[in-house]
């Protein structure tokens, strides 16, 4: 088979499954693994080239619309008749589904079925390590600055908190994505700060401007020096690697 992905998502789920060689091009932003880098690039997720994949004669397309955005790359998609297949999901049950329905699109239907239990039975194994904590450490996850987005209860941030032994403090918003003020992060008191702003580079992200913010230097997390630089691709992103981000999350909590 000739796929293309044309979200970074796609493309490590492919890689979980040890089928990158049916790859023929990638989106800008497919940084991983290493042995893609080489690949022809169709552009970013918001903007691909149709043009460009199409060129390519993919038998798959690997979509989503995981990002505002995305719909119109499955518009061009149709115009111009390429088989594709959509990803979009928010919870690690919907992730564990995508790993399956991408085996069974390319041919590889047992495997699809075999990384996928593989991949929850690794995360249950680390959720049943911490399931006695009875205090859970709260956590504040940035996903951008200014105006202030953070996940709700209903993306996968909040399953993984949970599994590490800790709490989502947006967790009781039953939504995937929440816009708040500083205020409101502030009063609900988190004892760590996890900054990963969407497609920011740990290198820009800037925790300094964080501190300085109105009453902020007076909440644990930051008298504790509990603020964290994190890579967003191992939390931002609906692929398997949400399982290294996990284990990150673990050893910050129980450091």
């Amino acid at each position: 088979m000739r796929v293309v992905s044309i979200c970074p998502s796609n493309t490590e789920i492919v890689a979980y499954l040890g089928l990158t060689k049916v790859l023929v091009g990638v989106d800008n932003y497919s940084d991983w693994p290493a042995s893609i880098q080489h690949l022809p690039k169709v552009g970013p997720d918001l903007s691909i080239d149709m043009d460009k994949v199409e060129d390519m004669k993919p038998d798959l397309v690997l979509a989503s619309l995981s990002v505002p955005g995305m719909e119109k790359n499955i518009k061009a998609l149709d115009e111009r008749k390429i088989p594709y297949i959509i990803l979009n999901p928010n919870s690690l049950q919907e992730i564990a589904k995508d790993i399956q329905t991408v085996g069974e699109a390319l041919g590889f239907s047992d495997l699809g079925e075999e990384k996928a239990k593989q991949f929850l039975g690794d995360i249950e194994g680390i959720r049943n390590k911490f399931q006695s904590n009875e205090k859970k450490t709260k956590l504040y996850w940035e996903w951008w600055p200014k105006p202030i987005f953070t996940p709700g209860g209903l993306n996968w941030l909040s399953e993984i908190s949970e599994i590490a032994g800790g709490e989502n403090i947006f967790s009781s918003e039953k939504v995937t994505s929440v816009q708040t003020d500083w205020d409101d992060v502030k009063e609900r008191n988190p004892d760590h700060i996890c900054m990963v702003w969407v497609g920011v580079k740990e290198e820009k992200m800037r925790p300094e401007l964080v501190i300085k913010r109105p009453g902020w230097s007076e909440m644990p997390a930051i008298k504790n020096k509990k603020i964290h630089v994190l890579e967003e691709s191992l939390f931002c992103r609906p692929s398997p690697r949400l399982l290294d981000g996990l284990r990150k999350l673990v050893s910050i909590i129980h450091e």
